[in-house]
């Protein structure tokens, strides 16, 4: 089986496994986080990151981190390749050629995550029938699955909408330009400020969240997490009615010997209290 045939079928597997039909994903961040066990962070990175997964074997944890980006459709295209890695369980270091190298594993994991994003069968039911498609229905499908020209021009020449010349010529037009021509530039904009935007793992800020209700995570450590200030967190706190437990040690009931045993481990954000450069 090539990698493009390992590719597709287990994206179109895990569809499947997660009663996604062939419709158009929603937040992939999200959607990566509720499905597997592994967190996903968006970070500000340098121009030619875009994304890598990580493991730490000796506490079982697995991360995605991808950049912050003003391209939408290549932040989702790189979480899809990159929960493929996972899914693949091929996570390794860069190869003496370097991370530019496009072996079997990459060439698979970038088939995943076309067939994840851009399903030929929802394609198929987007276009009703194989006549001559136009620069506008490739900016419709771009628009509706989120994905780019190029990965939408490969789908439509699977399926057989399209021939292969048709493919290289639409592979060279971009999404902000078809968003511009087709009337939902405004739509691309919001796209293009939440990909841009920082995201801290849902799981871990869900944690620190619980560590300052419970006074042991400050306020300065949850707005590193988020990298926003302080004072926006307490804002956001306060619309929410979240306060932290009051840790008057006098009280009769807050004696240590009198507390139920807990097991809440927040040992792992002890290093969102150190200041910055400290570790």
């Amino acid at each position: 089986m090539t990698p493009e045939q390992q590719g597709r079928e287990r994206a179109e597997a895990f569809r499947l496994g997660h009663g996604l039909g062939v419709q158009p994903l929603p937040d992939l961040v999200a959607l990566i986080e509720q499905t597997t066990d592994v967190d996903v962070a968006i970070l500000q990175a340098g121009p030619d990151e875009h994304g890598m997964t990580m493991r730490d074997p000796l506490r079982a944890v697995t991360m995605i981190a991808v950049a912050r980006t003003r391209n939408p459709m290549r932040q989702r295209s790189t979480l899809a390749h990159e929960l493929a890695h996972v899914l693949f369980d091929d996570c390794s270091p860069p190869k003496p050629s370097g991370w530019s190298d496009r072996g079997p594993e990459e060439q698979r994991a970038d088939s995943f995550a076309r067939h994840l994003l851009v399903p030929i069968d929802g394609i198929r039911g987007v276009l009703t029938s194989r006549e001559d498609l136009s620069e506008a229905d490739l900016a419709g499908l771009v628009q509706r699955f989120q994905a780019s020209p190029a990965i939408i021009a490969i789908q439509l020449n699977l399926a057989g909408y399209i021939d292969a010349s048709r493919k290289q010529r639409w592979m060279a037009l971009t999404a902000p330009a078809l968003a511009t021509r087709y009337g939902w530039a405004d739509q691309y904009h919001a796209l293009q400020s939440e990909s841009d935007m920082h995201r801290a793992p849902q799981r871990l800020l869900a944690r620190a969240t619980t560590g300052y209700i419970e006074s042991v995570v400050s306020l300065e450590a949850i707005a590193r997490l988020r990298a926003t200030t302080p004072e926006q967190v307490q804002a956001d706190f306060d619309e929410a009615g979240i306060t932290p437990s009051p840790t008057d040690t006098d009280l009769p009931w807050a004696a240590a010997d009198d507390l139920p045993a807990g097991d809440n481990d927040f040992s792992d954000l002890d290093a969102l209290d150190e200041p910055p450069g400290t570790s």
